[in-house]
């Protein structure tokens, strides 16, 4: 059944996210250089894809490299969803459609939150794995800028200097990393209290 659930919400969020590039398209206003370029639709492309990993392999454990990665997923979507609520209501997110966008920022995020807690990771997770996860979006947020300082383009308002300079770009950038490793930590922390209470304990990779 976990399995069914996964692969029904990871189907549906490549289905909002097809979608919503066809609508982009019919409109005239579709550059998949930027349309893949919003953290929104990177993550949620990475927590579709661990779910459907999730669900192929729904007979044998998850690898530790596996829960590592859906311990990932869980802290990319919770900023995803924070942010959105926080930073970017009314932003131009090139997500127009009103169930897509609440699919993308909202609904997702949710269940795979939800799925960490009702089937926690089987190996102990640790302060270093939360770092690993800060790997990407460090690596997305160095990218970002440096294409938006060659092109003038930016996915996100508080990234563009224009708005406020970079003195307030390092600012909300700062910001959301320290919230990333605050999420981490906790993604972490619950991962290990709910394992702790129903599975045994098996060494990390």
């Amino acid at each position: 059944m976990l399995a069914v659930i996964r692969a029904g919400f990871a189907l549906l969020t490549v289905a909002a996210i097809v979608i919503q590039m066809q609508t982009n398209i019919g409109q005239g206003r579709f550059d998949p250089t930027r349309f893949f370029a919003f953290f929104t639709i990177q993550s949620n492309v990475f927590g579709a894809l661990v779910f459907l990993a999730l669900a192929a392999r729904w007979r044998s454990r998850p690898s530790a490299t596996m829960e590592i990665l859906r311990g990932a997923s869980v802290a990319y979507l919770t900023v995803t969803f924070i942010v959105v609520i926080w930073l970017l209501s009314g932003a131009d997110l090139q997500v127009a459609i009103p169930w897509v966008d609440f699919v993308l920022h909202k609904l997702f995020p949710v269940v795979v939150v939800l799925d960490w807690l009702v089937d926690p990771p089987s190996i102990h997770l640790t302060m270093r794995h939360a770092l690993i996860w800060l790997a990407f979006p460090l690596i997305w947020s160095v990218a970002t800028l440096v294409r938006g300082a060659l092109d003038g383009w930016y996915p996100y308002p508080f990234l563009d200097p224009a708005n406020g300079g970079y003195g307030s770009v390092a600012f909300y950038v700062l910001a959301i990393f320290v919230g990333f490793l605050v999420i981490a930590a906790i993604a972490v922390g619950l991962g290990n209290v709910m394992r702790d209470r129903g599975q045994p304990v098996e060494p990390a990779a």
